[in-house]
């Protein structure tokens, strides 16, 4: 039997189901208030009836909170929040992504998954994004600040002479606050 006819690929039920057991092994935890106590399900809940759903559509893995008394999806805190599209086809594009030899691009994904190109690209950056090696640390030195000022001087060479600042030289500076010699890099 194939990974992909897994029931997480294809029902949007499943892939909450399955996806809550990755992320809460020992049961759901609030992303609001870090309370593992007991929180209860909510079942049946619909969204607004729109053009496309007139009934409105099923929230699949929604919980309440006992301690803040606050709704939440296993959807919080991860590269799937605040994304419309379904669950199930977020874990297919990973899954295209991550067991390709050579990369997928966001047009193989969009002709795949029937999506359009332009959630495709978001859906691959997020991914990629989630996959980075190394620290998500600040730009600065040591986990400084650093300042960013541009301006526009001279002429650049070769550039015909336009109303505004089309035709001057850019120059860009980054300070690093931290920087404990006081000199400037370019």
């Amino acid at each position: 039997m194939s990974i992909l006819s897994k029931a997480y690929f294809h029902d949007e039920a499943e892939a909450f189901r399955h996806v809550e057991a990755v992320l809460w092994p020992r049961g759901a935890v609030c992303p609001h208030c870090k309370s593992e106590a007991r929180h209860y399900c909510l079942e049946g809940v619909k969204t607004k009836p729109s053009k496309k759903h007139p009934e409105g559509k099923v929230r699949h893995g929604l919980w309440k909170c006992k301690e803040c008394r606050k709704q939440f999806t296993v959807r919080v805190g991860t590269i799937f929040e605040e994304s419309h599209l379904e669950l199930h086809k977020w874990l297919q594009a990973i899954y295209l992504m991550v067991s390709s030899k050579k990369g997928v691009s966001a047009h193989q994904i969009h002709r795949t998954l029937e999506i359009t190109y332009k959630t495709a690209w978001f859906l691959c950056h997020r991914i990629r994004e989630a996959m980075r090696e190394g620290s998500f640390d600040i730009f600065g030195s040591g986990g400084g600040g650093v300042e960013v000022d541009e301006t526009f001087i001279g002429t650049e060479p070769g550039a015909p002479k336009k109303r505004a600042y089309g035709h001057k030289m850019k120059v860009l500076t980054l300070v690093d606050l931290l920087c404990p010699t006081g000199v400037v890099h370019r």
